[in-house]
């Protein structure tokens, strides 16, 4: 199996049309259709259902398309992992990283190693914490910021020096407290994170209080805090650097606070960038925790 043929489905795949794939790949439409009916025989299926007026991917050709997707990604950070220049270091760092306070001083850090090495570039992957480690999981990214806990058998980590402040993000005319305790959430409708771990603790917080209509789950705090000013729903979340008209964040109490760690698989083997910057980042947070 090709990396070119592999891109060769991708394109079909996005345009629903071998016309146009052969357009933007220029080549000629019966060559384009030899290399698809070959990658075809080569894995025993049909990838495609055809029609006279489009095209539409099979079962295994929606599989296909993802693991494509992810093998051409998985290349191309290969590539440049691999052409760097020996004098002057460079390349690519991949990072996965949630939304958090946190955040802040990854990119202090990102900040600080590029003032040393200006030709490493980062590419930022924003996700929760499930595609977080997928994606690392993968090989797709390097480094990953997440909240705890996490599997200490397969990862490498150091904590970030402040910890995540969780409350709720309500409506500014309700919102008329300095804190809310179990008490004032009861029967209140809520919008909360798909977190599992963090549900559990919020619902241990709520205990006997715990009566709230669950109006929907989310893993990015802009879309749940559209979602909850919508349907007029407190929503559960960390404090973040940011602000979204009509709500105001107020923390709980008893406070509930979350850690958060950079994380890297053990036993891998990475680019002399990423190397490099893993190395960064422990003396740079050892310095913060020594002063």
């Amino acid at each position: 199996m090709e990396l070119r043929v592999l891109n060769y489905f991708l394109v079909i795949a996005n345009e629903k049309n071998f016309t146009k794939a052969s357009q933007l790949l220029h080549i000629t439409q019966p060559t384009l259709s030899r290399q698809i009916a070959q990658l075809e025989k080569e894995l025993g299926t049909k990838l495609f259902i055809r029609n006279n007026h489009n095209i539409s991917l099979t079962e295994d050709g929606l599989i296909l398309k993802r693991r494509a997707q992810e093998i051409l990604s998985l290349a191309d950070k290969t590539v440049k992992e691999l052409s760097y220049n020996e004098k002057e270091l460079e390349g690519v760092i991949n990072i996965g990283c949630g939304e958090f306070l946190s955040s802040k001083i990854l990119g202090d850090i990102i900040a600080e190693f590029r003032k040393k090495y200006p030709l490493v570039q980062f590419d930022l992957h924003s996700g929760n914490g499930y595609s977080v480690f997928d994606r690392i999981e993968s090989g797709l990214l390097d480094i990953g910021l997440v909240q705890t806990p996490i599997d200490i058998d397969k990862y490498n980590y150091v904590a970030m020096p402040i910890k995540e402040l969780w409350g709720v993000y309500i409506c500014e005319e309700l919102a008329n407290k300095e804190f809310v305790e179990p008490k004032n959430l009861k029967s209140v409708p809520m919008i909360v994170s798909m977190n599992k771990f963090m549900q559990q603790k919020v619902n241990s917080w709520l205990g006997k209080n715990n009566g709230n209509m669950i109006v929907g789950k989310g893993n990015l705090m802009y879309n749940q805090a559209m979602m909850g000013k919508s349907t007029e729903s407190c929503v559960v979340g960390i404090k973040l650097n940011c602000k979204y008209d009509g709500l105001k964040f107020v923390p709980f109490s008893p406070k509930i606070e979350s850690e958060t760690v950079l994380i890297w698989k053990k036993d891998c083997i990475y680019s002399t960038a990423t190397s490099t910057f893993i190395e960064f980042i422990e003396q740079y947070l050892k310095g913060i925790t020594d002063d």
